[in-house]
């Protein structure tokens, strides 16, 4: 059933989380915004920033509707992972997560039809497990991790993970719980 908002955002994730749920948006509208990190931004705040501007940045776009913005981001030690460029890159950022625990920042924004904004930060703890050169070589050959921040949960990886502590629907893209309150308390039912 589509819902009155706007997504503010061009992940087929997010979509597909928000159809699970029965949101579907009227309308995606990605924000087209500069995503660089200030100089000394813990990560925690950078996320949340990322979210805010993109709401901001669709909401000025479409006055009075309601726009639902999401940014998520893993944090390995007080490292921002970015997403990788390369096979490289990206067996670089596999190496840093064996067998480390490390987080994901799921941060939620919604501007309201009034302009009001209200926001959610979620933080999911997850432990992997040791990986062995074959698996990390393996898994950077799939290419499932092309586009995302770290990787992609919703595939091979997730056989390498030993305990998710938060929001599983939160390291895929997008937190349903605090996603639906959000939309809920802007008047999406």
């Amino acid at each position: 059933m589509v819902k009155n908002f706007i997504l503010a955002s061009s992940s087929p994730q997010r979509r597909l989380l928000l159809e699970q749920i029965g949101y579907t948006p009227k309308e995606i509208c990605p924000a087209d915004i500069d995503e660089t990190e200030k100089k000394d931004e813990k990560p925690s705040a950078y996320v949340k920033r990322m979210a805010r501007e993109k709401a901001l940045k669709v909401s000025s776009l479409h006055e009075g509707e309601v726009i639902l913005a999401c940014d998520t981001i893993v944090v390995c030690g007080r490292r921002l992972l970015h997403k990788a460029q390369n096979d490289e890159e990206q067996t670089q950022v596999m190496k840093a997560l064996s067998g480390h625990a490390h987080h994901v920042l799921s941060a939620v924004c919604v501007v309201d039809a009034n302009g009001k904004i209200s926001e959610r930060l979620v933080d999911t703890r997850i432990l992997m497990k040791q990986l062995t050169e074959e698996e990390i070589k393996n898994y950077v050959a799939s290419k499932e991790w092309v586009g995302c921040s770290g990787y992609k949960i919703e595939g091979r990886m997730e056989a390498y993970v030993r305990k998710i502590i938060g929001s599983y629907s939160g390291i895929v893209g997008l937190p349903l719980y605090e996603t639906k309150n959000l939309l809920n308390g802007a008047g999406i039912k």
